[in-house]
């Protein structure tokens, strides 16, 4: 069942990929188009993100409230038995809607949506084939790792998420079911996606033992950074609880026509950010530029997820946490010229410390950065940064960002309880 589970969510999760590269061409073509047309150019292309983005929270309103947001926090919590599996109609409700969301503009993943949809078809095989509790949550695990792995063409990633983040523990029936969809998934999705990593970076020289404290630094600077995303991320939230009143619809096509605004002025910085963590990964911005689009990012990624609309977190985490190391290790380059810095190993740390910082999975960090740069150069500094970006938050008390968020998932299904 694994195996068959995984080259679903393989299959699906590629589409799901494919498309989203294809509303992103979309949506440059016609921001191009739209400079030609003076005001009624900006009119079609701030309406256009608005009702792209209200289409889709309205999708989650009326057909799947579960869908809303990144999915992990509701997958975990049904693995905890806190709620129970989502119906199927899950799944084309956070296809879609993950389209037009992403697609408008909005700095979200492509993960979350992946992950919660390879879990939804694990439970729907399940139902299918009236397997016990036991076995369905051994799948939708799997399933859940599957999508992961599908949707950064990162396999042991995928199997890391689901042993250090999902279940928390090492289960030998959950690894082995995520090892088999991962075989399946992988191989599938590559037909369709080819197998080359996600991200290009130069070569990259080890570093040197006089080194070593600049990346504990960087470290600790990504906690830190972390600490205040996590909080930007739930006060962004909770304002938009405050406006109770409205409809979702309407507090969603408002952050559209935001973004709209946005992807006017800088369509290249809208959009779940693989572009950008690219340009940034190869030192292609300068250190104005950089500042500037962190700043817009940041504000952005919290902004977008209060959307209530699918999408997830991993993919803008990434963009942060290279931007971060990039400003950081030109930073260092001023500062120690005879230390022959390269700021592009900054940028490939500082991307593992920032996810490790925001999600508290340090390996899956690791090695996700690791599979998706293909470069291995960067492992022993990535540890050392890494325990800083954990270490820091914790002292602080800062929650992991899926465990607050797991919290409101269950509000929202005492809600609709009650309903």
């Amino acid at each position: 069942m694994a195996l068959i589970i995984g080259a679903a969510t393989g299959c699906v999760g590629a589409v799901f990929r494919l498309l989203l590269a294809h509303a992103d061409r979309l949506r440059d073509a016609m921001i191009a188009w739209a400079y030609g047309h003076a005001i009624w150019g900006f009119l079609i292309v701030v309406g256009t993100c608005a009702v792209a983005t209200l289409v889709a929270a309205w999708m989650v309103r009326q057909f799947s409230p579960h869908a809303s947001g990144s999915g992990i926090p509701h997958v975990e919590a049904v693995l905890r038995e806190e709620i129970p599996p989502a119906p199927f109609g899950l799944v084309p409700v956070k296809f879609i809607g993950g389209i037009l969301a992403i697609g408008s503009g909005l700095a979200l993943g492509r993960e979350g949506p992946t992950v919660q949809m390879g879990a939804g078809i694990a439970v729907f095989a399940a139902r299918v084939c009236r397997l016990c509790g036991a076995d369905s949550r051994v799948l939708l695990a799997a399933g859940a790792g599957a999508g992961l792995a599908t949707a950064f063409n990162a396999p042991i990633a995928g199997l890391v998420f689901v042993l250090e983040e999902l279940v928390q523990r090492i289960e030998h029936r959950v690894a082995i079911a995520a090892l088999a969809a991962l075989a399946t998934a992988i191989p599938v999705a590559r037909l369709l996606l080819g197998d080359a990593p996600d991200f290009q970076i130069g070569p990259l020289s080890y570093p040197s033992a006089e080194s070593a404290p600049l990346f504990f630094t960087l470290g600790g600077i990504a906690g830190l950074l972390a600490v205040a995303y996590n909080r930007t991320l739930l006060a962004t939230i909770a304002v938009r609880d405050r406006f109770g009143r409205l409809p979702i619809e309407l507090r969603a096509g408002l952050i559209g026509a935001s973004v709209g605004m946005l992807a006017w002025f800088a369509p290249e910085l809208v959009g779940g950010g693989d572009q950008i963590t690219q340009r940034t990964l190869i030192g292609r911005e300068s250190v104005g530029i950089l500042g500037f689009a962190f700043l817009v990012r940041f504000g952005l990624g919290a902004l977008s997820y209060a959307a209530g609309t699918p999408g997830g977190l991993f993919a803008p985490l990434l963009v942060l946490g290279a931007q971060s190391g990039q400003l950081f290790g030109a930073a260092c380059r001023l500062a120690f010229p005879k230390l022959a810095v390269q700021p592009e190993a900054f940028a490939l740390v500082g991307m593992a410390a920032f996810f490790t910082g925001v999600v508290r999975a340090p390996v899956t960090g690791i090695v996700l950065v690791a599979e998706m740069t293909g470069n291995v150069t960067m492992l022993l500094p990535m540890l050392g940064a890494c325990f800083m970006a954990m270490l820091l938050p914790m002292l602080l008390g800062n929650a992991p960002i899926y465990d607050s968020l797991r919290e409101h998932t269950l509000r929202l299904e005492r809600q609709i309880r009650q309903r």
